[in-house]
């Protein structure tokens, strides 16, 4: 079983693609493996590096499903992914059944919007797998997150959260280098809470490891905006060129062309030197 590292092409932003098969997201769902696979063909060949794969809605409000229905949307997709195209598959699920059946099916990276905490026997899961992981933050579940979510210190407490939850997965071997963090925006956070986030967010490279940072047609940039999420793509490429700006090096995105080019631009611009000295 071959080891992931988040460590190979390191050297520049990476792109991971969203594919929704769920029929709760609150932007572009997949309604069958057909269309899924369409979509990531056209993330691979914009330059996409990782896809993330999601049947369980993580929107704000949103309702849990059964394991066998959040196995029986991801399986066929994932099996098919990895047939067809030599992409990393990322799983957005926080359960131990489905990441485990998940990675069965090829996957190679969980993306837990729990960060590890709701359920110790995940770690071993994806160590098991030698998987890598995505530490998100989340405060509440996604039924409640947005319910008045309030901290003394946001900053301090997302970072203390993460630290802990990146003790659980290296006590668990998972190898520091199979490791990112995601301060969750729009997970139990206001409007505030997450612009303050991305305006300091080169405090989380403390924790070194690579910092994922995902604000794609957010629900803040619509409140800033008055935008609804199809109108939404310059106000989540303008948060995400600050966010490389300021130390992200994986954006997670619906749009990976725009994001990818408008990215190019901006490294070109903070490391001084040819755009083909770096993107591939």
């Amino acid at each position: 079983m071959e080891r992931f590292s988040f460590s190979e092409n390191c050297e520049r932003t990476r792109f991971m693609g969203i594919i929704n098969v769920s029929s709760d997201s609150f932007y572009e769902s997949c309604s069958s493996v057909d269309e899924a696979m369409m979509l990531a063909e056209k993330m691979i060949m914009e330059g996409v590096d990782f896809i993330d794969v999601g049947a369980e809605s993580s929107r704000p409000g949103s309702k849990p499903i059964s394991d066998q229905e959040e196995l029986g949307k991801l399986t066929p997709v994932i099996s098919l992914l990895v047939k067809n195209f030599d992409v990393p598959i990322s799983v957005d699920t926080y359960k131990p059944v489905v990441a485990e059946g998940a990675l069965q099916a090829g996957a190679k990276i969980i993306n837990d919007i729990t960060g590890l905490q709701r359920s110790p026997e995940m770690a071993e899961i994806i160590a098991r797998f030698k998987a890598g992981v995505i530490l998100m933050h989340m405060q509440g579940t996604p039924l409640t997150m947005q319910k008045n979510p309030e901290y003394e210190n946001v900053l301090g407490e997302i970072c203390g959260f993460l630290e802990v939850s990146i003790k659980i997965a290296e006590t668990a071997k998972i190898f520091p280098d199979q490791i990112a963090i995601d301060p969750g925006i729009g997970f139990g956070k206001t409007n505030k809470h997450n612009l303050e986030i991305l305006k300091k967010l080169e405090i989380f490279l403390e924790l070194k490891k690579p910092l994922l940072l995902g604000v794609s047609r957010k629900s803040f940039i619509g409140d800033i905006l008055g935008f609804p999420p199809e109108e939404r793509l310059e106000g989540s490429l303008a948060a995400t060129i600050l966010g490389v700006a300021k130390g992200a090096s994986i954006i997670r995105t619906h749009d990976i062309k725009a994001t990818r080019s408008a990215v190019r631009v901006a490294e070109a611009i903070i490391k001084g030197e040819s755009c083909d000295t770096f993107i591939c």
